[in-house]
Formats: structure tokens, C-alpha cells, sequence
């Protein structure tokens, strides 16, 4: 029963270091160099994740600095972002890629609520996935049902630690999208 507690206990950690992922990834009106975690440049016909190429840094609270470590790879940067639609403008200065990142409206930020909203729940039917997968191996073993009872009720108490620590990321989420 430890082996399934334990498997339990590491999926749904996994679950929460997924979707604090997908949170970084919600721009918030501020630079964070998270946004360009998915952006692949194609360089020497090899799709390569951004971060590889560049020194990804944030001068200003609202700009993204794109330093490459081969020039000649500038334009195919720009072409990537551009292509990778994030919402973003690239401005090429001959050595170094600008990202201005625009204030968000209110509108905006309402969707983006919305957005960080879809992604917890998402969140919660995976941990409520687990849970079941759980229950469903403790049924099985031949154990007493007081055991299979016990059981149970741990995996119902590590699906309330992680559900409270989904709500606790999302109200964070929540301020720092509405904080203007």
C-alpha cells in the first residue's frame, strides 16, 4: 500500500509542477523570459529551444533582451518568436532582439483569469484521475477492508493537501494578473 501511496503522492506533485509551468507561461504584463519557453529556432534545420541560442534577460520590468550567441542567428530568432505567436512584436537592432511587452487591458486580464481559471481546474480533474487509479489498486490488494478503509481515506487526504495547493496558486495567480 506505501508503493501506491507513494506513486500517488509523486503524480499528483508532478500534476502541480505542470501547471505552475503553465502559469509562468500566462504573461502578466511583466517581461519574464518563462514566455519564450516554447519558442524552437529553426538553426542549421534543427528546431532549438530559444533559451540554447540567446542570453535571455529583463532590463525593464516591461522588456525581454535577446542576446544570441551567434549573430548570424539573429533573423531566424525574430522569424521564430514571430512565428511562435505570443503576442509579441520582435524589434532586431543589428545585436540584440527587443520584446516590448504591452500593459494589459482589463478585458485582458479578465481572459487571462479565465485562462489561469481552465488551467486549475484541468488540474484538479488530473489529481482526481490519480485518485481514482489509487482507490482502485488499494481495492485490489488482499488486505482487511479496515486497511483497504485506511487506505483510502490517505489518498483522500493527499488529493486535499494538492487541491489546496492548486487554489493557493491560483489566487496568487489571480492578484498578480489583476494587479495593474
Amino acid at each position: 500500500m506505501d508503493d501506491i501511496l507513494l506513486y500517488a503522492d509523486n503524480k499528483m506533485s508532478e500534476a502541480i509542477d505542470v501547471l505552475e509551468s503553465r502559469f509562468n507561461n500566462v504573461r502578466a504584463g511583466r517581461a519574464n523570459p518563462a514566455l519564450l519557453d516554447g519558442v524552437k529556432v529553426s538553426y542549421y534545420g534543427v528546431d532549438t529551444p530559444l533559451k540554447q541560442l540567446a542570453t535571455i534577460s529583463v532590463p525593464e520590468a516591461r522588456v525581454l533582451s535577446i542576446k544570441p550567441f551567434d549573430p548570424n542567428t539573429l533573423s531566424a530568432i525574430e522569424k521564430a518568436i514571430f512565428e511562435a505567436n505570443i503576442g509579441l512584436t520582435p524589434n532586431n537592432n543589428g545585436e540584440v532582439i527587443i520584446l516590448n511587452i504591452p500593459p494589459l487591458t482589463e478585458e485582458t486580464r479578465k481572459d487571462l483569469v479565465k485562462q489561469v481559471k481552465a488551467m486549475a481546474e484541468e488540474c484538479r480533474v488530473i489529481l482526481r484521475r490519480i485518485r481514482q487509479e489509487s482507490n482502485d489498486k488499494i481495492k485490489k490488494l488482499e488486505i482487511s477492508e479496515d486497511e483497504i478503509k485506511a487506505g483510502m481515506d490517505e489518498v483522500q487526504e493527499l488529493i486535499n493537501k494538492y487541491n489546496k495547493i492548486v487554489d493557493e496558486k491560483l489566487k496568487e495567480k489571480e492578484e498578480e494578473l489583476m494587479t495593474i
